[in-house]
């Protein structure tokens, strides 16, 4: 289930899906270091590695990001 009421918001896919967003949306290129992004969700939000992963997984689902072949978030809008 994505969304709960039994959980923080910040711990939401949602919420952290819409942070993923936005430090992708300030950088001027199409490709994102996944550590990179990863790091800079740490330090406004402190989540984990495996919230981080799942909350990239939903956004490829939605069709938010795409992978490429070296590790990079593709962000695709």
């Amino acid at each position: 289930m994505i969304i709960s009421k039994d959980i923080n918001p910040a711990k939401d896919y949602y919420y952290l899906g819409a942070k993923v967003i936005e430090i992708l949306s300030k950088s001027e290129n199409r490709k994102y270091d996944f550590f990179l992004a990863y790091e800079e969700l740490k330090s406004s939000d402190n989540v984990s590695i495996n919230l981080f992963t799942l909350t990239l997984d939903w956004l490829f689902i939605i069709g938010a990001v795409d992978n490429s072949e070296k590790g990079f978030i593709i962000k695709c809008f």
